[in-house]
């Protein structure tokens, strides 16, 4: 029996190039619902075709009501709304591999459609053991605590190269779309990038087996960086100490506490 854990964020699924469409409002944030439920929808195809037995996805893009309910895969389970405790067992125990979907590049990657990490009003920047992470690495190293493999991606060109470069060529990556400026790109048309999504789903599972966890020495150094010291000074620290005008450090004795900072 194979179960598929799949995250999810807005900005790197298909027909998605402007922030307006990722804020709740935003005059084009429903039409972004619907094709972010579609491509979920695509992915579950893939993997029930390719055998998996057991699907849940998570909506992880802001606050968490993201789908449209209509829309949602029967086959599945969805997670949405608010999930103080990301470590529920119920979700990872006996967990084969994660799918991030509608991911994007870090703060910065000059290609990246709709870049950021975290915030991307804040546009603040984290490294852990001296290596910058966005999203992708993050939730990497969130699903490597329990031990659990990324086995594909989907996002822009920068966000699939970014997955790349973290877990190794064994991750299948599919791109929705090219980088011609952080709110431009060149779309793939839904219809095709679902049918790419399906495909690189159904493929996906066979590399369980050759993907290994993400994970990095313990204790993790972290380090998160703000450009604009105000924003910098509406943080409250839980673990962090405030080093400078613009960072803060903390050491973390897991890789699932990276975040709280």
């Amino acid at each position: 029996m194979k179960k598929i854990f799949i995250m999810t964020d807005l900005e790197g699924c298909s027909g998605v190039c402007r922030f307006e469409q990722t804020r709740e409002d935003g005059p084009r944030y429903d039409e972004a619902r619907e094709l972010l439920t579609r491509d979920v929808s695509a992915c579950v195809d893939g993997l029930l075709d390719a055998g998996v037995d057991d699907v849940i996805v998570r909506d992880g893009h802001g606050r968490p009501f993201n789908f449209v309910a209509e829309l949602l895969h029967p086959r599945a389970r969805h997670i949405v709304g608010n999930w103080p405790d990301r470590s529920t067992p119920a979700v990872w125990d006996g967990c084969d591999a994660v799918i991030l979907l509608g991911y994007h590049a870090m703060a910065g990657t000059p290609d990246g459609v709709l870049y950021h990490t975290q915030s991307s009003r804040a546009e603040k920047k984290y490294w852990y053991n001296d290596r910058e992470c966005g999203e992708i690495g993050q939730m990497a190293l969130m699903a490597g605590h329990f031990g659990v493999p990324i086995i594909m991606i989907v996002s822009d060109d920068a966000g699939c190269r970014e997955a790349r470069d973290f877990l190794g060529d064994e991750i299948v990556t599919v791109s929705t779309k090219t980088g011609l400026a952080r709110e431009g790109a060149v779309l793939l048309a839904p219809s095709e990038a679902r049918q790419r999504i399906r495909e690189g789903a159904r493929e996906a599972v066979s590399h369980i087996p050759r993907c290994q966890p993400f994970t990095m020495e313990l204790p993790i150094r972290g380090r998160m960086w703000f450009p604009d010291k105000e924003w910098a000074d509406k943080v409250t620290p839980r673990k962090s100490t405030r080093v400078d005008d613009h960072t803060f450090e903390a050491t973390f004795d897991n890789a699932f506490e990276i975040l709280q900072f």
